[in-house]
């Protein structure tokens, strides 16, 4: 008879990083005698069935994001979207009632997935977005969230509480009344020092189809670059794949093993603006270069952040040239601040 706790962990399918976060959540969970259920759909399900193959899996409804092929149509085709949205946060719900009836399940954490809760249980929502940029409608989309975080019990939020933090505006607001947990950055990956095997290591993820765009655009980009390249698609499949073009090694994806060493071997990072991989590279202290994802509020304004921090610089999608790499040099790169954070206080909840 199974005698732990069975916690629901359930992250967003939108690009990997809401699942790859959830990583180090549910290590935490194991080793505090807790038992995990994964939940989730599409690649971020797969992925988490590949780290933790001997965990109890379960599919919710897909909330199907996509963005649009145009950054200005991003706002848009998300208003465009929502009534999906709401029916699958209904779908979610029902979902969620039954896996609390046939798993026994005492606590739930949701990275962002709305529907993801339940009146009777202790429910947490975790998210580094407690103002959500939109423009000139950041003020309600902002209202609109926060409103569905105070039906959770608890808030997470994977930053540090104080001045020096990685999420800036997103992560801090002033007058809101929820239960907040600040657990500092959350991150898989451990520092290694070892000898650097990459001159470049590119990163992609998130959702389609500007994932394939930045792609196609970037292997075109790199056949002028004379360094050792590591390629990793973030396109998660059923076996890893690996290609050589000329100097330039691609896979499919990665398992957090094999990335972890990949990204402690590389010289500098080219990725996406998102808030996971940053948490990584300032896990890792790495240096970086960001494209963020054409008409995403957030991830512009997170690689602004950054480039106004002199941590590390950017430019948009459409303006990348391979010659833009060497700005780096004229940046520090991020430093991790240590930060020992208490699994038994955030775990009693449960």
């Amino acid at each position: 008879m199974n005698l732990k706790k069975r916690i629901l962990v359930a992250p967003l399918n939108w690009g990997l990083g809401h699942s790859t976060r959830c990583i180090p959540i549910i290590k935490a969970l194991i080793k505090h005698n807790f038992d995990p259920i994964i939940a989730s759909d599409g690649i971020a399900l797969e992925l988490l069935k590949k780290e933790f193959p001997e965990l109890t899996t379960f599919e919710l409804p897909s909330y199907n994001i996509t963005y649009s092929k145009k950054a200005k149509g991003f706002k848009t085709k998300l208003l465009k979207d929502s009534p999906h949205v709401l029916k699958t946060i209904k779908k979610e719900k029902k979902r969620v009632d039954e896996l609390v009836k046939t798993e026994g399940i005492s606590g739930i954490i949701s990275d962002n997935r709305f529907g993801v809760r339940h009146k009777s249980i202790p429910s947490v929502f975790m998210t580094h977005q407690l103002r959500v940029l939109s423009g000139n409608t950041t003020w309600i989309s902002s209202k609109l969230h926060q409103k569905i975080i105070l039906k959770f019990n608890e808030c997470w939020v994977p930053d540090h509480i104080g001045i020096h933090n990685l999420s800036g505006k997103l992560g801090h607001v002033n007058h809101f009344n929820a239960a907040l947990k600040y657990l500092g950055p959350l991150s898989r990956f451990k520092k290694i020092d070892i000898e650097t095997r990459y001159d470049l290591l590119v990163l992609l993820s998130g959702p389609e189809p500007q994932r394939t765009f930045l792609e196609e655009k970037l292997l075109t980009e790199l056949t002028t670059f004379s360094g050792k390249v590591l390629f990793v698609k973030g396109k998660v499949e059923a076996t890893q794949k690996k290609e050589i073009i000329g100097n330039i090694e691609v896979y499919n994806f990665m398992t957090s093993q094999a990335l972890e060493m990949a990204i402690n071997q590389s010289k500098i990072i080219l990725s996406r603006s998102g808030y996971t991989t940053i948490m990584d590279l300032a896990k890792l202290e790495k240096k970086a270069f960001f494209i963020p994802t054409p008409g995403q509020f957030e991830q512009e304004y997170l690689a602004k952040k950054f480039q106004n921090e002199g941590i590390a610089p950017y430019c948009q999608q459409h303006e990348f040239r391979i010659e833009l790499l060497s700005n780096i040099e004229d940046y520090t790169g991020f430093k991790f601040e240590d930060f020992e954070l208490n699994h038994n206080n955030l775990f009693g909840l449960f």
